[in-house]
């Protein structure tokens, strides 16, 4: 083992020491959170936070092993550190989530999703073993061997959302890349042609006789849709840069056919990350002038993140809204999963109900036959991400717009992220969500309730 090597395993140990120091000194009465700098959540709490477990020592990539092709990484570290210390080792994670804070261990037990999902799934099916800080205040390895001590753990993680404990150290799976990423956009006319394209490339694995590697889409109105496809390369040749003043959706738009561009993996990777897919259009940051002005490295989703917290902080929104005679907004920050069968259904439904748009799609199929009880999509099934985050005018009840998007997504067998605001009645999150399973799992790792429940975190937003 190197010394470098030698001195990260070292510096995470002395980490997690501090993690159980921190835990001792919550009172037995207190919910036990996170100290966290960032966050990728939005849901609206009721209550103030309680003072946080101490995660400043598992902020790292303790190592990356080329050969094996394995990371093991702590935590809190964020994807953009991780990828930065294994791209030089011509690796990447199996899947990146779009945004450089979110956490490996917040992708984990809270799911990610990105380009590569429709060969890859999520980010926690490549994950070998991990080590959890569970509420009982005990450190336990739980790993993928289904005859392993701590087997339901690992499979009750995923969705769990830090309420049966927190990931302090990962093992994951990488895989190769090449420097660059070769890409191709299609324009559709009609959401049905987009689907089925969508759906011959996720079963080939190709379009026109080449291998795709990367797939997303985008939709900007029933008649204007795009499908990303990209394939790894290692040629040479010019790239474009999406970090100044050319925003990466809107070169994707074109009249008819097909568009070619090309970007290094590094910038492709963190090409929804500078405007926050298109959510930087919010703050100004997409006009022109004030992007000049706006400096280089405050363009990013961290630096939207906080503006978006002052303003809930505030309710600058509403407060403007007033001023102009119109009504409050409500928050419409999903994203959902619907079998490919019924995204054009969906789709369609939503287009016409929802004044939102583009919207982000991904099409996503599970590695891992096993499945996973607390998100029960069904293996060997595709299923398209549908992502939507902006705001509408308030309905007649609280979470209205919400509530009939989960009924819909409900109805066409779908499921919905838990990050954002959530509406169920327990009896429907428990259908939805491995309520079996994870009462089982609370009651083995959790005994006394020292996390809060999954049910009053995502739906009763304590």
């Amino acid at each position: 083992m190197s010394v470098t090597r030698a001195d990260a395993r070292a510096a995470h140990a002395v980490g997690v020491e501090r993690l159980l120091e921190s835990y001792l000194t919550v009172p037995s009465t207190a919910p036990v959170r996170l100290a966290k700098p960032t966050s990728n959540l939005f849901r609206t709490r009721a209550t103030a936070d309680a003072a946080g477990l101490d995660t400043s020592g598992l902020t790292h990539v303790i190592a990356v092993d080329a050969e094996a092709r394995t990371a093991d990484v702590a935590g809190m570290c964020t994807y953009e550190d991780l990828v930065a210390a294994t791209l030089p080792h011509g690796l990447a994670p199996l899947v990146v989530p779009q945004l450089k804070t979110i956490t490996l261990g917040g992708a984990v037990t809270g799911l990610g999703i990105e380009s590569t999902s429709f060969r890859n799934g999520m980010p926690h099916e490549s994950v070998l073993e991990m080590d959890i800080l569970t509420g009982a205040g005990e450190v336990l390895t739980a790993s993928r061997d289904e005859h392993s001590e701590h087997a339901d753990l690992f499979r009750a993680f995923p969705n769990s959302y830090g309420t049966l404990g927190y990931a302090v150290r990962l093992r994951i799976e990488l895989e190769p890349v090449h420097p660059f990423v070769a890409l191709t956009h299609l324009r559709f006319h009609a959401l049905a042609d987009l689907v089925d394209a969508m759906h011959r490339i996720v079963e080939t694995g190709s379009l026109d006789g080449e291998r795709v590697d990367y797939l997303d889409g985008v939709v900007f109105s029933a008649d204007e849709s795009y499908l990303c496809v990209g394939r790894q390369t290692a040629d040479p040749g010019p790239v474009s840069d999406y970090t100044g003043q050319q925003i990466f959706y809107r070169s994707i738009q074109h009249a008819e056919g097909a568009k070619h561009d090309r970007l290094t993996i590094h910038d492709y990777l963190w090409r929804w990350d500078t405007d926050w897919f298109w959510c930087s259009g919010a703050f100004g940051a997409q006009h022109p002038l004030v992007r000049r002005f706006w400096p280089r490295r405050y363009r990013r989703s961290s630096s939207y993140s906080k503006l978006m917290r002052l303003e809930r902080r505030f309710d600058i929104g509403n407060r403007l809204e007033k001023l102009k005679g119109r009504p409050p907004r409500e928050r419409v920050i999903q994203d959902i999963e619907v079998p490919i069968g019924r995204c054009e259904e969906f789709l369609e439904w939503f287009l016409g109900n929802v004044p939102i748009e583009p919207i982000w799609l991904c099409p996503l199929r599970l590695r891992d036959d096993a499945g996973w009880p607390l998100y029960p999509l069904r293996p060997r099934r595709t299923y398209v991400n549908v992502g939507f985050w902006s705001t509408v005018p308030v309905g007649a009840t609280e979470g209205e717009t919400n509530r009939r998007i989960e009924r819909e997504v409900a109805q066409l067998d779908g499921h919905k992220s838990l990050y954002s605001d959530a509406f169920y009645s327990r009896e429907e999150f428990d259908a939805l969500y491995g309520g079996d399973a994870y009462r089982s799992a609370k009651a083995r790792y959790d005994p006394d309730s020292r996390l809060l429940d999954l049910y009053a975190k995502a739906v009763q937003r304590r």
